[in-house]
């Protein structure tokens, strides 16, 4: 997809603060570090619009990303390590979870994996979690240019199985460095808010 318009519409702390609008989200979640951000900013085709860091924890609040006034792409915290106070990493994963649990415009969920690595307890407990709730989940698996070509398939295998992933799961490899996957991405995101 060619976006042209996008803004962040909202930063927030609180529900109180979300954007008043009826445009479908697709949230991005994923522990910190993962590539949340880069993955944003490579499918708006923008350099920084979401702010990227090498420190885990730099988002640390709820941001609404409008494009091309079709849907709101909604950047979540972090879970896992982050450099910050154990109240304040609690606050997040309130500010998550309410989110999640009371946001009706939310339409999908796009979980975000390190394709490198076996997902840990806290990948595996927001699955379970997304499943249990019923969620449109689809599974990207970041920094697939990290690895040779011949390496992609198993990783994705253990990625699967780690995760128990069902039939109707959506798994789509993804580079924000080459772009690989970002049409594929595009494709479902529109096939799941339209």
């Amino acid at each position: 997809m060619n976006v042209n318009n996008v803004e962040l519409t909202a930063v927030c702390g609180r529900k109180d603060q979300y954007p008043n609008s009826d445009l479908p989200e697709v949230a991005f979640v994923g522990k910190s570090n993962v590539g949340k951000s880069s993955l944003i900013n490579c499918m708006v085709n923008r350099k920084s619009l979401a702010r990227t860091s090498q420190n885990p924890g730099k988002t640390r609040t709820i941001n609404f990303y409008n494009v091309e006034n079709i849907v709101h792409f909604v950047d979540l915290p972090g879970y896992g390590y982050a450099k910050a106070s154990k109240s304040e990493i609690d606050k997040w994963g309130k500010m998550i979870e309410e989110y999640l649990l009371e946001r009706e415009q939310l339409k999908s969920i796009i979980l975000l994996i390190d394709i490198r690595h076996e997902p840990g307890a806290n990948d595996k407990m927001m699955y379970e979690w997304l499943k249990h709730y019923g969620y449109k989940i689809i599974i990207v698996t970041t920094k697939s240019d990290k690895l040779k070509r011949s390496q992609l398939n198993k990783h994705i295998s253990i990625i699967s199985k780690s995760l128990g992933l069902n039939k109707e799961d959506i798994l789509v490899p993804f580079s924000s460095e080459t772009k690989d996957g970002r049409e594929n991405l595009w494709n479902i995101i529109k096939s799941v808010i339209e």
